[in-house]
């Protein structure tokens, strides 16, 4: 749509976007949502409606401008509406994470004195009622769901179709004041607060203004050309940031249709169905995938897998090029374009990726070998590196130039320089204004020119300006002869095989590197069903010697494929385990969003950790444990260590 400079000048809040959709795309799919096994679709003229009845039902419940609205459920067009609703009223959205237990929704509700909270469902109610003695400022709560809520106390308590036609009904009381409210915002109006995933501590509330949202988002849709017609999948949580971006921030600037899935079962099936054009996945989606793809072709028969591993091999080899539309030979046009009849079509349209256009992944580093899979099909896939605090988007890789060993160039409008320590920086009309609350963080994060932290070690190669993330600045050291130890790049290696679930190293200041390796239940239990092994639980089968023998062969493979790095052939696992438990985020091992927290896993298995330092073969342990329902256990297990054999390789010392 041609945009005069004075409608763009206007456009400085998401409600503001909301009501040029309407105006110019009224008649255009919005939102939809799977329910009962039925799509149904809203308008941008009917969530227009919807957002501005759920705000003037706001405004009758007492909403003031400033004040903290929680919200916490998975992803349904409602609770996106309700983002913008408090937006409208002057409010600030506060997304949670939905799988979050009380106590770490206690933190964040205190922190960011929520006076109102809007909860997907009974079971996101009964978590806010059990922290109410702990957070005093709990003004009101409304629900989507009515199951379950009919013997509530509804004191202060409301379904939020109650507050919507409250907001209709109310409509000549508290329209004119709504409108008055949305006329205040500007681009510096706060649009949301987001919090950190805590790897190393407390999460920090991220205040990000409209300007940041906006300006991100219209940069970010212009560098992939996103239009109207793209079709998303909203199923990642809430309150994450690239949730925000992708299902508010770009949907509203570029008017494209947001889906909801039925819910996180249903969630393959429901990709499918929408078949989405521009896609985002952390990694382990991805590895979750594939590691599906490998298990039913462990289980196809001999000629279908013979066939699935020769067109593979030829998609390995020429599909990347194909896909970035470099020369390749007539007759390997041929094989790939008979693969992709044969296997690569069918296989897409299993994964829901039959029309991706653009696909992204970030939030951790993606093994080389994933991506190139994903790409090897002709899935435009991309990586991209972000943060919280900048509104997602930092670098991109543009069509073309997408490799697995770089995160891309700067996004428009952001610059990135390189610290003399290694440490990546950046500043963008995205970057955050402040932590809530945290000045002493803010200013050692970001400084007085607008240059932020990452926290993350890289370089930019020379020649083609690309930028590499090495691993976290913090993780990155020495070995105790002065190698350089990057522990998420061999981390990365290992979770490509299908049967490693998590891979946490070890060996900063150390003579060599050890390793703690989850598997993954579903891949080894294919694997140990196809084998005859009976197992009875996680534990039998992690400690089972032929599970043992195969993760062995895992990591030294992957050794031999680091002993080819001069700069990393220090970092092959000599010695390793497999765990008793899967890492938890209940168990405050992993964040909410899965990343590892290596501070806290070094302090809880230290006894584990000095067995493989130590030489040990076997070692018992005890272990606490979370349980679903809450409750705390223990775990108790007698592992084994073993050694692996590491390669010779080419050593070059890590810079002084």
């Amino acid at each position: 749509m041609a945009e005069t400079a004075a409608t763009r000048e206007a456009l400085q809040s998401i409600p503001a976007l909301l009501a040029r959709n309407a105006a110019v795309w009224g008649g255009l799919p919005a939102f939809r949502e799977k329910e009962f096994g039925i799509w149904q679709g809203w308008t941008w003229a009917e969530t227009l409606d919807e957002v501005r009845n759920l705000a003037m039902g706001f405004l009758t419940q007492g909403i003031e401008r400033g004040d903290h609205v929680a919200i916490i459920g998975r992803n349904r067009p409602a609770l996106y509406w309700s983002m913008v609703a408090a937006q409208m009223c002057g409010a600030v959205p506060v997304p949670l994470y939905q799988d979050a237990v009380a106590e770490e929704m206690a933190y964040v509700l205190d922190h960011c004195g929520a006076r109102f909270v809007v909860c997907g469902d009974q079971e996101q109610v009964d978590k806010v009622i059990e922290v109410q003695s702990q957070v005093k400022g709990i003004h009101h709560i409304a629900y989507l769901d009515r199951r379950g809520m009919r013997k509530y106390d509804h004191a202060r308590m409301n379904a939020l179709a109650d507050i919507i036609a409250e907001g209709k009904a109310a409509h000549h009381r508290v329209g004119a004041e709504l409108d008055r409210r949305v006329a205040e915002l500007d681009f510096d109006s706060t649009c949301v607060m987001l919090y950190t995933s805590g790897t190393t501590g407390r999460p920090k509330g991220v205040v990000l203004s409209n300007r940041n949202i906006i300006e991100t988002s219209k940069n970010s849709s212009a560098f992939d050309r996103l239009g109207r017609n793209e079709e998303v999948l909203a199923y990642l949580p809430m309150a994450w940031v690239g949730d925000f971006i992708f299902s508010i921030g770009q949907a509203f600037w570029a008017g494209f249709t947001v889906n909801c899935p039925e819910n996180a079962t249903t969630m393959m099936t429901d990709l499918r169905e929408i078949g989405p054009t521009y896609f985002f996945a952390p990694p382990r989606v991805f590895e979750g995938q594939l590691t599906n793809v490998m298990i039913r072709m462990e289980d196809a028969g001999a000629l279908k897998k013979r066939m699935f591993d020769h067109f593979m091999a030829v998609a390995r080899r020429v599909g990347p090029a194909i896909l970035d539309g470099k020369p390749v030979s007539g007759g390997d046009r041929l094989r790939y374009w008979l693969g992709n009849l044969l296997v690569y079509g069918p296989l897409k349209n299993t994964l829901g990726f039959s029309r991706v256009r653009v696909g992204y992944t970030a939030g951790e580093a993606i093994g080389p070998e994933i991506f190139d899979f994903y790409r090897s099909l002709g899935i435009n896939l991309k990586q991209l590196y972000g943060q919280t605090e900048a509104s997602v988007f930092i670098t991109q890789q543009p069509d073309g130039e997408v490799r697995s060993d770089t995160v891309g160039v700067p996004s428009p409008g952001v610059e990135v320089k390189i610290a003399d320590s290694g440490e990546v920086f950046y500043r963008s009309p995205g970057t955050f204004v402040e932590y809530y609350k945290n000045p002493e963080s803010t200013a050692s994060t970001k400084d007085a020119e607008g240059w932020v932290a990452t926290g993350d070690a890289g370089f930019f190669e020379e020649g083609t300006g690309h930028l590499r993330i090495i691993d976290r600045a913090k993780d990155v050291g020495k070995m105790a002869d002065g190698r350089l130890f990057a522990p998420k790049y061999i981390e990365n290696k290992l979770k490509f095989y299908p049967n490693i679930l998590e891979a946490v190293v070890f060996g900063a200041g150390r003579e060599m590197c050890t390793a703690f390796i989850n598997i993954d239940l579903t891949a080894v239990g294919n694997w140990a069903e196809r084998n005859n092994i009976a197992y009875a639980s996680y534990q039998e089968l992690a400690g089972h010697p032929k599970v043992y023998e195969m993760i062995q062969s895992h990591v030294e493979e992957v050794n031999r494929s680091v002993a080819d790095d001069p700069m990393l052939s220090g970092c092959q696992v000599h010695r390793f385990l497999i765990l008793h438990k899967e890492l938890d985020a209940d168990d405050g091992e992993l964040t909410r969003t899965r990343k590892v927290r290596r501070n806290i896993i070094a302090e809880k298995f230290a006894d584990l950790i000095d067995a493989l330092y130590g030489g040990k073969d076997r070692i018992y342990t005890e272990t606490e444990v979370t349980y679903e329902d809450g409750r705390k256990g223990k775990i108790k297990a007698t592992l084994e260590l073993r050694d692996a054999r590491v390669a010779p390789g080419q050593h070059r010392m890590a810079a002084e």
